[in-house]
């Protein structure tokens, strides 16, 4: 059966993020906890896959057949935001500044990983601006080599619509200091500069 406590730090520690110090320190606290708080946790990692699905029409994450933002009729149908995965989605609703809608790729375009644009769900987005009349597409992948393979092909797959296909800023992160950017950064910084 082996040492229950050890077993608890090894999967902790398969999170992504945590080391196994992080993970040791999961697991006491989930000790010292109460056993109602235990249960709890169980409980909703037990039943997690049986009560959250993908959303229908955007790939994110819910209860529902559609999520939350695809239902919402305060969103603006006609502006997808195309991300790689769940937690960019999450980042860009942090920031409050967009009120559209969503198309979740859930990976990118990595040929040497065998992920190509069958793994990926591009034809689904191409069939969702045709339905949805949908005006701009902003492309909002990683700036990698994955990231930016991904926003050229959506660029052509959707280049005889009418929609309007952006790609989001990158530059120098708020606070950030110039001397210690990166050269890409930077010269996408200065490409990308707006009349203050």
């Amino acid at each position: 059966m082996g040492d229950p406590i050890a077993n608890l730090v090894t999967l902790f520690a398969r999170l992504p993020g945590v080391g196994e110090r992080t993970a040791t320190r999961l697991a006491f606290f989930v000790l010292g906890a109460e056993r109602e708080y235990a249960l709890a946790l169980g409980d909703a990692l037990t039943h997690i896959h049986e009560r959250v699905r993908r959303c229908e029409r955007c790939n994110n994450y819910g209860a529902e057949a559609i999520c939350a933002i695809c239902a919402d009729p305060r969103r603006d149908a006609l502006t997808l935001c195309v991300v790689a995965r769940v937690p960019d989605l999450v980042a860009i609703e942090r920031s409050g500044t967009f009120r559209g809608r969503y198309h979740v790729l859930h990976g990118l375009l990595a040929p040497l990983e065998g992920i190509g644009p069958a793994e990926l769900p591009l034809d689904a987005l191409v069939d969702r601006v045709r339905a949805e009349g949908v005006a701009e597409i902003i492309v909002a992948t990683p700036l990698s080599v994955e990231g930016e393979a991904t926003a050229l092909y959506i660029a052509e797959a959707l280049a005889h619509t009418s929609v309007k296909v952006t790609r989001i800023a990158s530059g120098v992160p708020h606070g950030g200091e110039l001397e210690f950017t990166d050269q890409v950064t930077l010269g996408r910084a200065l490409e990308g500069r707006r009349t203050l």
